[in-house]
């Protein structure tokens, strides 16, 4: 059976996420760029931070950090590499346990490609939007049709969903969902939503986006 909901996506990281976090070691060049670029100080948000290696970066450059992410798992090796630096939260992208308002920086790379409906992933965005200060500014990213591991037309105006198997120890593989975007598709997601879009590119077969929520229009 297909089953395409969030407890499922977290099920899946409860299964994988200790052997996952070991091949996780590094923070991507792209979101070091853009915490350089950002302002120091405040309060730093990573939504899906996984083992922590994205949040220790925000931990350097914020006053205070919260990371985020369903799985358990991911959270115990977050504890492990980030110890009392960051406030780690178990919880839901598409329902931050946050008040409005309330966080100057944010992350929330290679997670929104993991949640199962686009009603899911518009929640998700639109729940970014409501915890983002006025000045705030976010970087969102997904896998895109542009990488090379998928044969999508360059054009195309729309993704797709698939799996991609994640190989165990052992040899066992655990199915894990993706929605695969159309890079046209997520400029239209992230302009559908409640965020304002600052700016977009696509580095290693990923969409970027620079968002924030000032001059959104209601």
């Amino acid at each position: 059976m297909d089953d395409r909901s969030r407890a499922s996506v977290r099920r899946t990281y409860e299964r994988i996420g200790d052997h996952f976090s070991k091949t996780r070691e590094y923070a991507w060049p792209e979101v070091e760029s853009f915490v350089a670029d950002a302002e120091s100080g405040g309060t730093a948000l990573d939504v899906g931070c996984g083992n922590g290696r994205h949040a220790a970066l925000l931990a350097d450059a914020a006053d205070r950090v919260v990371g985020l992410d369903a799985s358990r798992a991911l959270l115990r090796e977050a504890v492990a590499r980030v110890g009392d630096r960051v406030s780690l939260l178990q919880g839901d992208a598409a329902s931050l346990p946050l008040r409005d308002d309330c966080v100057d920086l944010a992350v929330y790379v290679a997670t929104l490609h993991h949640l199962p409906t686009a009603a899911d992933r518009r929640a998700s965005l639109d729940e970014l939007a409501r915890v983002l200060a006025p000045d705030g500014t976010a970087l969102v990213s997904a896998w895109s049709t542009a990488h090379d591991r998928f044969d999508a037309p360059e054009d195309a105006e729309t993704g797709f969903d698939t799996t991609v198997d994640w190989t165990l120890p052992g040899g066992e593989t655990v199915p894990r969902f993706y929605h695969i975007y159309a890079p046209a598709e997520f400029e239209r997601a992230v302009a559908d939503s409640g965020l304002a879009l600052r700016s977009l590119r696509i580095s290693s077969g990923n969409c970027y986006a620079v968002v924030g929520v000032e001059g959104k229009g209601p």
